[in-house]
C-alpha cells in the first residue's frame, strides 16, 4: 500500500488537492493499492472553511488541523516545521505531497525530506524571478528538494531542465486548478448582491487588489482607484475587498463612487462573478488561470508573472503597476479589441487523474 500525505495551507491549495484526492479515490475503487492522508496547517485561517466549503469541494474535513497560522514568515514556517514533524513520526508516509507555493509547501518538503520521505510538488517548476515575493522563495527552496515535479506546462519543466532536474523526475500534466473549475462551474452560485447592484452579464468587471505593492502606498492605491473610476464605461466595479486593503483605504481617506466594495466571497461565487464579467482586473496569479480558461479578458497589475503562458496563449495582459497602462487597457476593452485567448495545452480537466497514474506506478 503506497501511503500519500497531502498538504495544504490557505483555501487555494484545497481547490488544487480535491481534484487529485477524487482521483485517488477512484483508484481505490479499482482495487489500487493507494491511500492518502489529508493534512491541513492552518496557515491561513479562513472564517468560509467550513464544513460547507469541504462539502462543496467533496472532499473529507482534513484528517489533521495543525493550526500554525499567525506569526511572521519565520515564525509560521517554524511552527509548521514542528507540528508537521510530529504528524509525520506519527502517521509514517511514502510520500508527502505539497501543491502551489504557501509557506506551507516548503516548510513541508523540508520536514518530509529530513524525515526521509520522498516529496512530489504539484505545480512546480513556475517561476516569477521577483526574490521580493515569498511565494518565489518558497517554490525555489521546494523544487530544490523534490523528489518528483508535476508541471502545469512544459515552460515549467524547462525551468527545472534549467536548474539541473532529471528528465524522468519531470512530469507534464497540466493544472488541477482547472480540474476543480470544470467540475465546480455547473454549481456557480450567483452572489447575494446581484440584483441589489442590478448587475447584467457582461456589464460589469471584477477587480482584486492585495499585494502590498498596490495596497500599502497611498499614491498608488488612490492612482489606481482613480482610473477605475474615471475610465471604466459607466460599469460597476465589484471588489471583493480583504479586510487589511479595506482598512488601508479608509485611513487613506480613498473615496469611491463606481467601485462596489463587497465582503471576500466563496469559491463558487466568485468565480460565478468572473464567468459573467466583461473583464477582471487583478494582482493575482491564480485568477488570471481561471479567466483565461473561462475566456474572460484580464489585466494584471504586477510587472512579473508566473503564469506566462496566460498571457503568451490565455486571456491575460501584463501591464506592470503604473495606473496609466491601466487606463490604456480599459480602453482597449471598452474598444472592443482585447484578445480572444486559447486555452494551455492540458488544461482539459484530467490533471489530477495523469496525477495519480503516475503516483500509483511510482
Amino acid at each position: 500500500m503506497m501511503k500519500i500525505t497531502i498538504i495544504a495551507g490557505a483555501r487555494p491549495n484545497f481547490m488544487k488537492i480535491a481534484p487529485i484526492i477524487h482521483a485517488i479515490q477512484v483508484a481505490q475503487e479499482e482495487g489500487k493499492n493507494i491511500s492518502y492522508r489529508l493534512v491541513h496547517t492552518g496557515q491561513h485561517y479562513d472564517k468560509k472553511m467550513s464544513g460547507d466549503f469541504f462539502e462543496q469541494l467533496s472532499i473529507p474535513e482534513p484528517d489533521a488541523n495543525l493550526e500554525a497560522g499567525g506569526g511572521t514568515q519565520a515564525e509560521q514556517t517554524a511552527a509548521i516545521m514542528v507540528r508537521f514533524e510530529k504528524e509525520l513520526i506519527e502517521h509514517p508516509a511514502d510520500l508527502v505531497l505539497v501543491v502551489g507555493d504557501v509557506t506551507s509547501t516548503m516548510a513541508c518538503a523540508i520536514t518530509a525530506q529530513k524525515l526521509q520521505t520522498k516529496v512530489a510538488h504539484v505545480e512546480a517548476g513556475i517561476r516569477s524571478g521577483d526574490w521580493s515575493m515569498p511565494e518565489e522563495i518558497n517554490r525555489l527552496i521546494t523544487d530544490s528538494i523534490t523528489n518528483y515535479f508535476f508541471t502545469t506546462t512544459e515552460a515549467a519543466g524547462n525551468n527545472l531542465r534549467k536548474s539541473g532536474i532529471a528528465d524522468n523526475q519531470i512530469f507534464f500534466v497540466g493544472n488541477t486548478m482547472i480540474d476543480t473549475l470544470k467540475a465546480q462551474e455547473k454549481n456557480f452560485v450567483k452572489p447575494e448582491f446581484w440584483d441589489d447592484y442590478k448587475l447584467e452579464e457582461e456589464k460589469y468587471l471584477v477587480l482584486t487588489l492585495h499585494r502590498p505593492s498596490n495596497v500599502d502606498h497611498e499614491t498608488q492605491l488612490r492612482d489606481l482607484v482613480q482610473v477605475m473610476e474615471e475610465n471604466t464605461g459607466g460599469v460597476p466595479v465589484i471588489f471583493p475587498v480583504h479586510p487589511r486593503t479595506k482598512a488601508r483605504m479608509e485611513s487613506f481617506g480613498i473615496r469611491i463612487n463606481k467601485i462596489k466594495l463587497v465582503d471576500p466571497m466563496s469559491y463558487l461565487e466568485f468565480n460565478y462573478l468572473v464567468k459573467y464579467a466583461k473583464g477582471v482586473i487583478t494582482d493575482s496569479g491564480g485568477i488570471t488561470e481561471e479567466t483565461t480558461v473561462m475566456g474572460i479578458p484580464c489585466m494584471t497589475l504586477r510587472t512579473s508573472t508566473e503564469r506566462p503562458e496566460t498571457c503568451t496563449i490565455g486571456t491575460n495582459e501584463l501591464l506592470g503597476s503604473e495606473p496609466s497602462a491601466l487606463k490604456a487597457a480599459l480602453d482597449k476593452l471598452f474598444r472592443g479589441e482585447w484578445k480572444k485567448g486559447a486555452i494551455p495545452e492540458l488544461w482539459d480537466g484530467n490533471t489530477a487523474k495523469r496525477i495519480v497514474e503516475i503516483l500509483s506506478k511510482l
